[in-house]
């Protein structure tokens, strides 16, 4: 059989994603430092996890309401109106949902018809532009660069912007440069989404994790109406350490989490119970556990960009999330010829930069989110490297 032909044309045209097949390598290999996968080492606190095996423990093994356990959707409710400081109705513009990541893809395809376009930032995650496509999207990557430290300016979006364009997807700080947005750039961003009448998606997973207090995090929903033009993304992986939990969740206007939910409740059909009373405990009382790995994440950041810098590697400071995303164009190898020899020459392991889009060609994203003494360890290896070539 040409199980080729029987594949869908939009998902066939898709590449695996270069994180993952990089770290195919990896597996099985108890030598490899990894400075790669976005995922803390830091074990979910206890007392999250005691409500996890709590709520299993009385029973709770059931089904919840699609858009997700009340007392949840209040609790984020809460959590969203005094850290983001917008307000939303917990009973009908909040869903929970199976990460951030089905998140955006049911906002998407909640929102895209075919061959709209969607405008967003690139280097990026590597989920977006496969999600706008297997939403039967036209994907318009922006670029960013680090000479302007990797933001998005609003004169870039705007020479974007067709009669096509329905959706700016934004993700600050940004999975892989750990790039931050000023209130400048976002506030000339939702000028332009008022002005064309644009949904504006807002993927805010590492919002905690921004390093300067006197420079906090600013979502574009609080600007001047964008609250009704916007579905801001977050959720509990990164802040809280709860990877494994799955669970993330959508705030918007009534008539889009209302369309968001029917394609949730016939696929995902609702977040797992045990996972939700988990995250209500995060969100009443992991704000001292989340601050204490926040400084951690802060010194490793410091460390390692300082690092890097001594190694001739030029490396921007990023202000926010977990990751680094040094130039590596003065080797002369390109980015997936770095990673690979540094993988064989020195056991270390870190992400090609052109796995988050083209324009990421010529870096490298390293990830600080594993133990300070490995960081170390692999910055030492990675100098050895470099004065090698």
């Amino acid at each position: 059989m040409d199980y080729n032909s029987k594949i869908a044309r939009n998902v066939a045209s898709i590449p695996r994603s270069g994180i993952r097949d990089f770290f195919e390598l990896v597996q099985g290999r108890d030598d490899v430092i990894s400075l790669g996968v976005g995922e803390p080492d830091f074990v979910t606190p206890w007392h999250i996890r005691e409500a996890a095996i709590y709520s299993l423990e009385k029973g709770q093994t059931t089904y919840t309401s699609n858009l997700g356990l009340l007392s949840l959707r209040k609790s984020i409710a809460k959590y969203v109106s005094n850290f983001f400081h917008v307000d939303y109705d917990p009973a009908k513009e909040v869903l929970v949902t199976v990460g951030v990541s089905e998140a955006i893809d049911i906002a998407l395809r909640a929102l895209i018809n075919p061959g709209d376009e969607v405008i967003y930032h690139e280097p990026c995650y590597v989920s977006y532009s496969p999600s706008i496509v297997m939403a039967h999207g036209v994907a318009v990557p922006v670029v960013t660069t680090k000479e302007h430290g990797f933001s998005l300016k609003p004169e870039a979006v705007a020479a974007a912007i067709t009669p096509k364009t329905r959706v700016i997807m934004l993700n600050f700080p940004t999975n892989p440069t750990g790039a931050c947005a000023s209130r400048e750039d976002l506030e000339g961003i939702a000028k332009l989404a008022v002005e064309h009448d644009l949904i504006v998606m807002t993927d805010e997973i590492y919002s905690e994790l921004r390093y300067d207090d006197s420079d906090p995090h600013i979502s574009i929903a609080t600007m001047p109406g964008m609250q009704e033009r916007t579905i801001l993304l977050h959720g509990f992986s990164k802040a809280f350490a709860m990877t494994g939990f799955r669970l993330g969740y959508a705030c918007a206007p009534q008539p889009i989490i209302e369309a968001m939910m029917k394609i949730h409740q016939y696929s995902m059909l609702c977040a797992s119970i045990m996972s939700q009373n988990a995250a209500i405990e995060a969100l009443e009382h992991g704000t001292p556990s989340m601050l204490e790995m926040k400084r951690s994440y802060h010194q490793r950041r410091d460390f390692l960009v300082r690092r890097l810098n001594e190694i001739g590697l030029d490396c921007h400071l990023p202000g926010g999330a977990f990751y680094v995303f040094p130039d590596i164009r003065s080797t002369g190898l390109s980015s997936k010829e770095f990673a690979m020899k540094l993988l064989e020459a020195e056991s270390v392991a870190c992400v090609p930069g052109d796995a988050f889009g083209p324009s990421g060609e010529g870096f490298l994203r390293c990830c600080y989110a594993t133990a300070f003494d490995d960081i170390r360890t692999a910055t030492d290896k990675i100098e050895r490297f470099v004065k090698s070539l």
